[in-house]
């Protein structure tokens, strides 16, 4: 069958400077995601669920969270003999190794890789989109068309036409045009960052784009626009959903779509589930004040306080009293006695101290260091942080990864100030 003739090939290596500390020391595809899962677990067990067995996951960004995450890939029924999953690290060895100067670089550069397992197609993903997708659907489409080169592609919101490449096609689906980013366009049809290759073409391609002295060696900005006017390229268009969650606004929106019934059904169908290596932790315990809504609350969390339309990790605790709505709260943090958090994200082991407010008041002054990440009214708190008794931090606050209550200056945290471990 087609999907054993197929590698995936998963672009995990991008260092996601807009979701800000959530990226600082884990790479995008590891930041958790939906209180149980890591982003790039979608995009496995889409490949799994599709059939596709042999699978190399190219990272370079802080991996570590990364390869420890994955593994074996146990989760994913990928430790196997046959086929598996491999983590493609930049190495240098020779001429042709060194760091990925782009995405397409990083699959030149592991070019030998795909031709020792000598697949017909390779199927080139990116590792932080969230989306359930049978890849079958799509392989069938590229050989059904002749194609040289198929692109996965979804209409997006014109508003958000800037953050995506944006094809134009014709009646039968042949691309005629990409633009990467545009500010204006013709079509809102957006790239996925799901491509299929015949691998004869590209190999060939690879090493015409190494030539070139003028690339950034990128898929959208260099490749694409390229291979539209000399090979025979399609895009299949998906009629599900997928979400980009390359901004701290995205992730949050995502996470919290995930609380409406129409959205979780995605992904709690299953003939179609979504893999993950599981911790053994208790059950989840309400205690005799707790009250929770509209949420998500995962293994082994406490909760004695108020939650609302929140997402909860595994491992949580919610001290009595204590007040969280519509944010994101990952493993193992602890909120104190009437602490109140609202519209934020708390990182792993954050311990938040007892009548602290985070999310405070109505200002909405964006963050003086991020302005283009944090804007919107959300606050984010790094891994590992303790926040001190009663402070209050305002709206689009920045605090950083392992703070003690001795590194903040005031008990006030004025909306968009940021408060950061001296280097």
């Amino acid at each position: 069958m087609y999907n054993r003739e197929t590698l995936a090939m998963i672009l995990a290596g991008g260092e996601g400077r807009r979701l800000g500390i959530l990226s600082e020391k884990r790479a995008k595809p590891a930041v958790p995601f939906g209180g149980k899962y890591r982003i790039i677990d979608f995009c496995l067990s889409n490949c799994v669920n599709s059939g596709i067995y042999c699978l190399g996951v190219l990272t370079q960004y802080n991996p570590h969270s990364l390869h420890d995450h994955i593994k074996t890939g146990k989760a994913w029924d990928l430790d196997r003999v046959a086929g598996g999953v491999f983590l493609l690290q930049p190495y240098i060895g020779d001429e042709l190794t060194n760091w990925y100067r782009g995405t397409a670089d990083a699959i030149y550069q592991n070019l030998r890789f795909i031709r020792n397992h000598q697949p017909r197609w390779v199927l080139i993903l990116s590792g932080d989109h969230i989306y359930t997708m049978d890849y079958r659907k799509m392989i069938r489409f590229h050989i059904g068309r002749g194609a040289d080169l198929t692109l996965g592609g979804i209409e997006v919101p014109w508003k958000e036409i800037q953050r995506f490449g944006i094809m134009t096609v014709d009646e039968e689906g042949r691309v005629k045009s990409f633009l990467e980013k545009p500010t204006q366009a013709e079509s809102n049809l957006a790239s996925m960052g799901i491509y299929i290759f015949n691998r004869e073409i590209l190999e060939e391609e690879m090493e015409r784009e190494a030539s070139c002295t003028e690339t950034s060696f990128d898929f959208g900005k260099d490749l694409l626009p390229r291979l539209i006017q000399t090979r025979k390229v399609y895009a299949y268009t998906f009629k599900g959903y997928w979400k980009d969650v390359g901004t701290l606004d995205a992730y949050w929106a995502a996470n919290m779509e995930l609380l409406e019934s129409e959205i979780s059904h995605e992904f709690t169908d299953r003939t179609w589930p979504i893999y993950t290596p599981v911790e053994d932790r208790p059950p989840v315990k309400f205690g005799p004040s707790a009250s929770v809504a509209s949420s998500i609350i995962g293994d082994g969390a406490i909760i004695n306080g108020k939650v609302r339309h929140s997402i909860i990790f595994g491992g949580v605790y919610i001290s009595e009293e204590a007040e969280i709505t519509n944010s994101i709260i990952m493993n193992d943090a602890r909120m104190e006695r009437k602490a109140c958090i609202d519209r934020t994200i708390i990182d792993k082991l954050v311990v938040v101290g007892e009548s602290a407010q985070v999310g405070w008041g109505l200002d909405m002054t964006q963050n003086l260091k991020d302005p283009d990440v944090l804007y919107s009214g959300l606050s984010v708190i790094g891994k590992n942080t303790r926040i001190p008794a009663g402070i209050r931090i305002g709206r689009n606050c920045r605090i950083g990864a392992d703070l003690v209550p001795e590194s903040f200056p005031s008990l006030i945290v004025e909306s968009g100030q940021s408060v950061e471990l001296d280097r």
